[in-house]
């Protein structure tokens, strides 16, 4: 048997959480369960954020990086750990070293290239150097994946590469999330003693404008929901100026006592804020998958979702399904849920998801497509 030996770039573990930490964590602990015979190294600056997930895996190794800019850590440092290693794959996010060994195929998951088509949330810079680098690792990769078909199909007409080569390691939901069988009014109570938050709509995301918390915080303003006593919770590193701040700055008083953000929150916490919140509303413009409305369905929370991009394919988010270029019908959906949100089959929307979305057959697709392909 073949003695398979995968260098994995983790040095999203090092920064903000984002939807690719979920994805390396979840997508390696399946790979493991299902061929514990791999080996995997990890390489971070801070490996203490990787090690918490890979609790007693004897075949998880960890690689300390020594540089601390990213040019030298993916162009110098890392082809010189794979030489070292022997390693037979290696799998990066987005951006591959340009140097590559012969004796080790290259893995690139692009989650996707919205800057191209949101162009006017991102800057010209920003554009530039990340399509000329995702480019180059798309054309370079042994094997291009991403997470989604709406991902795949954009980067195969932007970036001129057939859609069969591209491979669909789809996103999501935890297990754990399934398994959280902690009662909502114990969440409530939770969230009350810790946050001193009750009665909340929550949003969970980076701040960034493609993101949309600019539309629900407007909502929630001139909905006058706070009147309702409802607090509005937003969860998400500043990650891209979107003026969010400033908007909440220009409030009354009495509405901005009942906005609440926080930078990041623990996992427990995360489960416990979805578990408690009123509903969940994600209006975001943009996305290459979309993984926090379904952590949300998987709890059993009410959500409204908006319905473009790759989470078009959240129709089971009906009738709370929405365009969020479409503020009227925005407002519409929010005051229903605010009045009542037990007209809709949480149960069936959480099975639906169960069923629809495992990593444990992402992680069959990269064995069977990629590593052992």
């Amino acid at each position: 048997m073949k003695n398979y030996k995968i260098f994995v770039d983790a040095h999203i573990f090092d920064g903000e959480f984002q939807g690719t930490v979920t994805y390396v964590k979840e997508l390696y602990l399946k790979v493991l369960f299902l061929d514990p015979n791999i080996t995997l190294y990890f390489g971070a600056n801070k490996l203490e954020n990787i090690k918490e997930y890979f609790v007693n895996q004897p075949n998880v190794k960890y690689i300390q990086y020594s540089s601390r800019g990213s040019f030298e850590r993916i162009f110098i440092e890392i082809p010189q750990i794979i030489n070292r290693l022997g390693c037979t794959h290696a799998h990066f996010q987005y951006v591959i070293p340009f140097i590559k060994n012969k004796n080790c195929k290259y893995i690139v998951t692009i989650h996707d290239i919205l800057f191209n088509d949101f162009s006017n949330d991102f800057s010209f810079l920003y554009r530039l150097q990340r399509n000329i680098l995702f480019f180059l690792s798309a054309k370079r990769s042994d094997y291009l994946l991403t997470v989604s078909d709406y991902s795949k199909q954009k980067i195969a007409k932007q970036f001129n590469i057939k859609a069969n080569e591209i491979i669909i390691t789809p996103n999501a939901v935890s297990d754990d999330y399934f398994q959280f069988k902690t009662a909502k009014e114990v969440s409530k109570k939770y969230i009350s003693d810790r946050y001193a938050v009750q009665k909340f709509i929550l949003y969970v995301s980076r701040i960034e404008p493609r993101k949309n918390q600019n539309l629900l915080v407007k909502a929630f303003a001139k909905e006058k929901l706070y009147e309702k006593g409802f607090s509005l919770v937003l969860i998400g590193d500043n990650t891209l100026h979107s003026g969010l701040f400033d908007d909440i700055n220009d409030l009354k008083k009495e509405v901005k006592k009942s906005i609440y953000w926080f930078r990041k929150v623990t996992d427990l916490d995360l489960k416990n804020f979805l578990n408690a919140a009123e509903f969940f509303v994600y209006p975001s413009k943009a996305e290459g998958f979309g993984i926090p409305p379904l952590e949300a369905g998987a709890l059993s929370t009410p959500v409204a979702c908006s319905n473009t991009t790759a989470m078009a394919d959240f129709d089971f988010f009906n009738p709370y399904f929405f365009d969020p270029n479409n503020y009227e019908e925005f407002v519409r959906i929010i005051n229903q849920m605010a009045q009542n949100v037990k007209n809709i089959d949480l149960s069936a929307i959480q099975s639906t998801i169960k069923g629809k979305y495992s990593w444990e057959e992402s992680a069959r697709i990269m064995l069977e497509k990629v590593i052992l392909a």
